[in-house]
């Protein structure tokens, strides 16, 4: 006989970030699952709580932190022998009191890039791979503001701390396509940014690029995840955003939010409709349409990973 399926145990998760970038990680304590192991601050959501309230309560009793500000992120699911739990995790950045940890074995501040504890718990790998997912997104148009503007666009970009590019480039004529996409590899690399081409595999690979960015289109067409470290996707709707979560991409931009230059007199989603549509959804969104950089934390209050522009990234 088949088992029946086990009852989801629902869990807040707490990703408490101080402003150079690092989160917060506790060691499990010798008497629970996974002794020794470590895990993002959180716990059981109780009935009647709300997967914010049970956050807010559980950071105040393990960590005697007062929460000022909970922003959702992603929601995933993970079957572990003791339990079926979905993980609700939230962007904890500000809050009141000093920390002291109640039940861990240890605590310490991370670097999604530069760990030095270990284990995690088996559920929280792809987590920290979208920590390392910077949080704005640049989007080349040197078709339209020719070449050498955009290098130095980039080269400007960059030195204020850009660190995601895609390139996105398929009105340039083709020899002047792939030295511009050389161009713009060499300086993301020097500056520590990634880079992903706009739905050309080929060139991708050819300049060493980091990934492929998917446009919608594609994404409807494709049955597996491309085979690049970094693949995400360009979609308009929560069935798109559901394939992309379906094929294991690292993450996803939806929009417009707002209008745009490029699409006048339409209207942009906004943040409530956005928000609704990248509920519970596990992998990053960015938000796109009509944004500048004074639009993250209303993003990232409306469930978005940040925020990906053309004009606005490019001062």
């Amino acid at each position: 006989m088949s088992q029946a399926p086990r009852k989801i145990v629902h869990v807040a998760a707490a990703v408490i970030t101080r402003p150079d970038g690092s989160f917060l990680l506790g060691q499990r304590a010798p008497d629970t699952f996974y002794p020794g192991y470590w895990e993002f601050p959180g716990g059981k959501v109780e009935p009647g709580e709300t997967p914010r309230d049970a956050l807010v309560r559980e950071l105040d009793e393990e960590l005697g932190m007062k929460v000022d500000v909970a922003w959702p992120w992603i929601v995933r699911e993970h079957e572990y022998e003791h339990a079926h739990v979905s993980l609700h995790f939230f962007e904890v950045p500000a809050w009141r009191g000093d920390i002291h940890d109640k039940v861990h074995s240890a605590l310490a501040w991370q670097h999604a890039d530069a760990m030095d504890v270990g284990p995690m718990l088996p559920a929280n790998g792809p987590i920290l791979k979208a920590l390392r997912l910077p949080r704005t997104m640049g989007i080349t148009h040197a078709a339209e503001a020719g070449v050498n503007a955009q290098l130095a666009q980039l080269d400007e970009a960059l030195a204020g701390g850009l660190k995601l590019v895609q390139l996105r480039e398929a009105a340039l004529p083709t020899a002047e396509r792939e030295a511009f996409a050389h161009a713009v590899v060499g300086r993301c690399h020097a500056a520590g940014a990634l880079v992903v081409v706009n739905d050309d595999a080929a060139l991708a690979r050819s300049i060493g690029a980091d990934g492929l960015h998917l446009p919608a289109r594609r994404l409807a067409e494709i049955g597996a995840r491309p085979d690049f470290e970094w693949v995400g996707a360009s979609c308009h709707n929560r069935a798109e955003l559901e394939k992309a979560a379906a094929l294991g991409l690292d993450y996803a931009l939806l929009g417009a939010v707002k209008p745009t230059q490029s699409h006048p007199g339409q209207a942009g989603l906004g943040w409530d409709a956005f928000g609704k549509l990248v509920e519970r959804l596990p992998l990053p969104v960015l938000a796109l349409g009509g944004l500048t950089p004074n639009d993250l934390s209303d993003a990232k209050a409306a469930g978005a990973h940040g925020i990906a522009g053309i004009r606005a990234i490019w001062g």
